[in-house]
């Protein structure tokens, strides 16, 4: 077994964007957390409706790309494995913001 790659931790205090988007027909708002060197080091989801099934399932999938993230997994790599419809546009709220933060040049 390797040993296991290290966390890189986010700093106290960092770069934030918040934004809204739209996936599955649902609004939700999305925060990217930066690096000092601008890379992005953890993604927040939440749903208009508070404690809603969607809403708790994008916050997991965030936390969970959050620490790939912080191991060092390339934003792209995630972004790629996220479910797409037939003409590839990202289905998920995750997908949705991963790809709008690619196109952004993040």
């Amino acid at each position: 077994m390797s040993a296991a790659a290290e966390r890189q931790r986010l700093p106290n205090r960092r770069g934030c964007t918040t934004f809204d988007l739209q996936a599955c027909g649902l609004r939700f708002r999305a925060s990217v957390g930066y690096y000092e060197d601008g890379q992005i080091g953890e993604v927040f989801l939440s749903n208009h409706r508070v404690n809603s099934m969607a809403g708790i399932m994008a916050s997991d999938a965030a936390v969970v790309a959050s620490i790939a993230l912080q191991y060092g997994v390339p934003l792209d790599v995630i972004r790629r494995a996220l479910m797409r419809d037939p003409q590839g546009r990202a289905v998920g709220p995750l997908g949705v913001v991963l790809d709008q933060l690619a196109q952004e040049g993040a």
